[in-house]
């Protein structure tokens, strides 16, 4: 075939493959088609389409498109009716009059049969009119929910996406219904239960029918959890669907405070003198001792029993007791320990308040605890410092203590190696086989063992055993506070940064691995920054109320911390931290005193804990978290023990032995 017949024939195939797509594209695009009459394209209420009978969900406006652009003539072309009712509305156009939008002026309701229709053909240019239509469409029923729910003026968050705290005690509550109740109040007031500590009684009344208010017979009590529910059985009594509502909330303060209101010096030796009945009232009448808790009856405690020595010393400065009735309990105490049984002059952490015989703190553990015979010696050489300036004449007894803590075999806890052991039994050895590491509440033993002058234990033993070789430095920061020291997110509870300074002052203490007032009050500040901050999302934990460290639980004893938090708060933590942190501190007492005082204070001060979320209180107090509330609070205020322990040459000699700076 000739090239130019060849080359005709692919022209003409292209041109024909070409107008045959073009006529194609021209039948499928609605655009270019001329309608022969005005059509409707869609009706919508929202995205759902009323051509044909439709029940929609009645979210939204109505939508209407048209074929071609209508000659709007009136702003009112179209009438919306609900069962004949004419409904008011506003339409609007878009710019080529092709799309209308009607917005009630009103909500859709479930129920009512909804009309749209126009009464006069709507017209477009060049082709036919559309004539008058009716499109009827109906609403979904809709599940009943609560949309709102007020106290005074706090609304409450539904959703749960904040904690409802802080909610007034007065109300009233003003509850607001998705859709109108059928029933009435008094009907509508079976169907809800407000639970608290005690029974709470309410009255409804409606204020329409779909709002209605909540009247106390008397106020909520103050800071307190209460649970509002709404049964989902309202659901069936109104003929909808209904989850039903279960609301937990916190409530807010009392107008009034449980006590009236002291200067912060008057509240201070208050909270001292109370607390400090639990070592004078409370304390063993054989032994003259701390007792483990208020429960122990004849245990008492090695490590509380010098926290209580200490307390003894304030009392006689505050003029709770004289120095003639201090002394004739030291006595007591002194010569329970010259015959109480002994471990390589350790005491047992537990013992029997009338025999001085071991009693076990665990299977294991039914000999000599060296950490609480370290606290024990800390009270008994305030004790003594304190004699020696009070007292001089007390020889007897200054000598006796002295010969007690020179007792003890510090260097035979190290078992020969670099680190202190905790425990020794005859029967278990050193079985439990428990290093003293640092960094915690346990630097006071290191310090007293090298203070020894007829058991001292080197200082390699200090660097490698609690320092571990420097190990116990990581320099972590949170909420942007550095913590030099610890092997605990956050620092740990905070019993840490108490047991050992209540006679060593931190004030300037230094040494190679941190400076131990910073690492107390960083410690003390994280640990309020992280309750004030509630990532758990507890009730009650804020600014004034916080404070975690170990305690009683309310499902049993353990050490409270940002990383074991349970939602229990402990007034020990807050309270004895006040050396670090007074203003927060301060905040905290006047919290738990003046505004939980009517169930946090008690016969010996403040029960060790509390949970607000579970409306639990402990009605426990245990020895080791009563003293360093007594104790640091008078460092606070005057620093006394501080003085009279650092005044003691040997403490002086194992602080240099292990290269602080004081």
């Amino acid at each position: 075939m000739p090239l130019t017949i060849r080359l005709f024939s692919c022209v003409t195939l292209l041109l024909s493959t070409f107008l045959l797509f073009s006529a194609c594209d021209e039948e499928d695009d609605p655009s270019s088609m001329e309608p022969e009459r005005l059509e409707i394209s869609f009706a919508r209420l929202g995205g759902q389409s009323i051509l044909n009978m439709n029940t929609v969900d009645g979210e939204g406006d109505l939508n209407m498109r048209f074929s071609s652009p209508v000659a709007v003539t009136s702003d009112d072309l179209f009438q919306v009716y609900a069962d004949g009712v004419l409904l008011e509305d506003t339409e609007s156009w878009n710019s080529k009059n092709e799309r209308v939008t009607i917005e009630l002026q009103e909500d859709w309701r479930d129920g009512p049969t909804y009309t749209l229709e126009t009464s006069v053909p709507l017209t477009s240019p060049g082709v036919e009119p559309l004539e008058p239509f009716s499109l009827s469409f109906s609403i979904a029923p809709q599940p009943l929910s609560v949309v709102r729910l007020v106290s005074d003026t706090v609304a409450f968050a539904i959703d749960g996406s904040t904690l409802n705290d802080g909610i007034p005690i007065t109300g009233p509550f003003i509850v607001t219904f998705s859709h109108a109740l059928t029933i009435s109040p008094a009907a509508l007031g079976d169907q809800i239960d407000l639970e608290g500590p005690s029974a709470v009684n309410f009255t409804v009344a409606a204020q329409s029918d779909s709002v209605f208010q909540l009247q106390f017979s008397e106020p909520l009590a103050d800071f307190t959890t209460y649970e509002l529910s709404v049964s989902a059985a309202l659901g069936e009594e109104v003929g909808r669907a209904f989850d039903g509502l279960e609301l937990d909330f916190y409530t807010g303060a009392s107008a009034e405070p449980d006590f009236p209101l002291l200067s912060d010096e008057a509240l201070m030796t208050k909270v001292q003198e109370q607390t400090f009945r639990y070592f004078w009232d409370f304390g063993h009448p054989v032994s003259g001792m701390a007792r483990e808790r208020n429960t122990s009856l004849n245990t008492v405690t090695s490590g509380g029993s010098g926290f209580g020595l200490m307390a003894m010393v304030v009392a006689v400065e505050r003029g709770f007791i004289t120095l003639g009735e201090a002394i004739d309990r030291w006595q007591k105490v002194v010569g329970f320990l010259e015959n109480a049984e002994r471990f390589h002059g350790a005491w047992a952490h537990w013992m029997n308040g009338e025999t001085g015989e071991a009693r076990p703190f665990s299977a294991l553990d039914d000999g000599g605890a060296l950490v609480e015979t370290a606290f024990l010696v800390q009270g008994l050489l305030t004790v003594r410092e304190y004699l020696q300036r009070e007292a001089p004449g007390e020889t007897d007894l200054i000598n006796r203590i002295t010969a007690l803590w020179e007792g003890v075999e510090w260097d035979w806890y190290t078992q020969g190696e670099d680190i202190l052991y905790w425990h020794w039994s005859p029967e278990h050895e050193f079985e439990i086989g428990l290093g003293i590491r640092g960094h915690n509440e346990t630097q006071i033993v290191y310090i007293l063992a090298a203070a020894s002058p007829t058991h001292p234990i080197e200082p390699s033993v200090y660097h490698s055993g609690y320092a571990r070789g420097g190990a116990m430095v990581n320099g972590n920061s949170f909420y942007g506070i550095p913590l030099p020291l610890g092997n605990s997110d956050f620092g740990g509870p905070l019993f840490f940064t108490h047991y050992s300074y209540l006679g060593v002052d931190p004030r300037n203490l230094e040494d190679d691995y941190a400076n131990y007032w910073t690492q107390n009050v960083n410690h003390s500040r994280i640990n309020f920054q992280y309750c004030a901050n509630n990532p758990r999302r507890y009730f009650g934990y804020s600014e004034q109320c916080w404070g975690l460290t170990a305690s009683d639980s309310f499902n049993g004893y353990t050490a409270h911390s940002p990383t074991n938090d349970r939602g229990v708060i402990t007034p020990t933590a807050a309270l004895s931290s006040i050396v670090y942190t007074p203003e927060e501190s301060l905040a905290a007492l006047h919290h738990f005193y003046y505004h939980l005082g009517d169930r946090l204070w008690g016969e010996y001060g403040f029960y060790d804990a509390f949970h607000p979320g579970e409306n639990w209180v402990a009605d426990s107090y245990l020895a080791i978290d009563q003293g360093p509330i007594i104790c640091m609070m008078e460092n606070y205020r005057t620093g006394l023990l501080w003085d009279l322990l650092m005044e003691a040459p040997e403490v002086q000699r194992g602080l240099d032995e292990l290269g602080f700076s004081y």
